[in-house]
């Protein structure tokens, strides 16, 4: 009895140890978990502090033709201690005055550096008068899918609203080929972004930013509208961001290369499915129906690497271009232009003396010009053919020095003097320098504009 009695004693002691231990593990598992919690939590918390001193909120507005403002909000990051600030291009479209306002709800107002519609991205410049907190740039191409995203902005004017997801895809390419976005790179996120988030950044764990919080795009494959917007977020990614803005502060202006083609990615390459008449694809001898499979050498398979390598190309370069046509291969040499004024967003000035007596648009020469044109140097001088009527002798990207022998250094003394000679003369020679060198040109006056 007594023997059952200690084997009973002994049996109830294993299982209260047993107990005691199980709970003690517990507990240690449970205290463990939650400090790794914590520590993400802090994380997200220190991204938070760090990041907010340098998002900005933006407020773009317009005159409307019933004489009412237009306004539009969005947000932005401080690109650079001096003042210049990212943001989307669509966020301060046809703005006629742009508000920025700090965390410290200081406003300023701000000059417009440079836009590119075709990447949705622009660049405002603020004098603060003191240096200002910057987020970093992380190098997008580490992006990994699934790793934490972070977006701050302004939606629905609740500044400075952090919302956390994942990276939920990238490389992201959706919208249509026709579409004024022409060059995409998205980064998909969870993340919630809504309206007053657009310009605002995406960021890592660490704080850098990784993309530029752009639209979202809804089950029907649009991009969404309305004030409550649903389905997923894209980010414009941040290696084509800083490229980009980089180029527009330094420039004001992207310059990109253009063949003149409208095409569709097939399983052997890049169909043509329309060739412009007198750009460089037509001038080429290439066609409707010619499937692109090489471009300098570089394979063809992708529509969007093959448009970034022609945009990348620089102006007046000749290009290798082979195709399939009829089942065999040929190769082309192409002379890339620059990509015209409207297809590049930018808007052309009709109402000018140049435009109705030549049938050409102008522009300054650039600094970024002479690095992006191979028949240019710096110490060129005169103005920029950047649109062209129908017809014209003189191609876009053209260089005019000088008018009748008379040097011409900016866009106001070309009107000055189309003005004076317009009722005198019925042509003018124009010295000009090309990709086919430097030749006089004669061009007919209009006079009946």
């Amino acid at each position: 009895m007594k023997k059952n009695m200690y084997v009973c004693f002994a049996f109830l002691l294993f299982v209260v140890s047993a107990s005691t231990i199980s709970s003690c593990a517990f507990t240690k598992d449970q205290s463990t978990d939650v400090e790794l919690l914590s520590s993400i939590e802090n994380a997200f918390v220190g991204v938070a502090k760090r990041s907010t001193p340098a998002i900005v909120g933006i407020v773009s507005s317009r005159p409307m033709e019933d004489g009412e403002e237009h306004r539009q909000e969005g947000s932005g990051f401080i690109f650079r201690k001096d003042g210049h600030i990212l943001t989307n291009e669509h966020v301060i479209r046809n703005a006629t005055a742009i508000k920025v306002q700090l965390l410290d709800e200081s406003e300023f107002d701000a000059r417009l550096v440079g836009v590119d519609r075709n990447t949705d991205i622009a660049v405002l410049k603020i004098d603060a008068k003191k240096e200002l907190p910057i987020l970093p740039l992380a190098n997008s191409e580490e992006v990994q899918v699934g790793q934490f995203a972070i977006a701050i902005g302004n939606p629905f004017r609740l500044n400075h609203t952090v919302t956390t997801g994942i990276v939920s895809g990238k490389g992201r390419s959706f919208l249509p080929d026709r579409g004024i976005i022409r060059y995409q790179d998205f980064i998909q996120t969870d993340a919630w972004i809504n309206t007053g988030n657009s310009g605002g950044p995406l960021l890592n764990i660490h704080g850098e930013v990784i993309g530029v919080n752009s639209l979202i795009r809804r089950a029907d494959n649009s991009p969404a509208t309305g004030a409550v917007r649903a389905g997923a977020g894209f980010a414009i990614s941040s290696n084509l961001v800083e490229k980009i803005g980089t180029q527009l502060i330094e420039n004001g202006r992207i310059i990109r290369g253009f063949l003149g083609i409208r095409m569709e990615e097939v399983q052997r390459g890049i169909r043509i499915e329309a060739v412009y008449k007198n750009m460089p694809a037509y001038l080429s001898g290439l066609k409707r129906g010619d499937i692109i499979i090489k471009y300098n050498g570089r394979k063809v398979e992708d529509t969007d690497k093959f448009k970034m390598w022609v945009a990348d190309s620089q102006v007046g370069t000749e290009s290798k271009i082979t195709v399939l046509r009829n089942g065999h291969e040929r190769m082309f040499n192409v002379t890339i232009e620059e990509m015209p004024a409207l297809h590049a967003g930018r808007s052309v000035e009709i109402d000018s003396v140049a435009w109705k007596r030549l049938g050409l648009s102008v522009r300054k020469l650039e600094k970024g010009d002479f690095e992006r044109y191979t028949y240019l140097t710096d110490k060129d001088r005169g103005v920029i053919v950047d649109m062209v009527q129908v017809n014209s002798p003189i191609p876009i990207g053209t260089l005019i020095t000088a008018v009748n022998g008379k040097n011409i250094n900016s866009v106001q003394e070309l009107e000055a003097l189309l003005q004076r000679q317009q009722q005198e003369l019925k042509e003018l020679v124009l010295d000009v320098k090309s990709s086919h060198g430097e030749e006089k040109v004669t061009m007919q006056l209009n006079l009946s504009r």
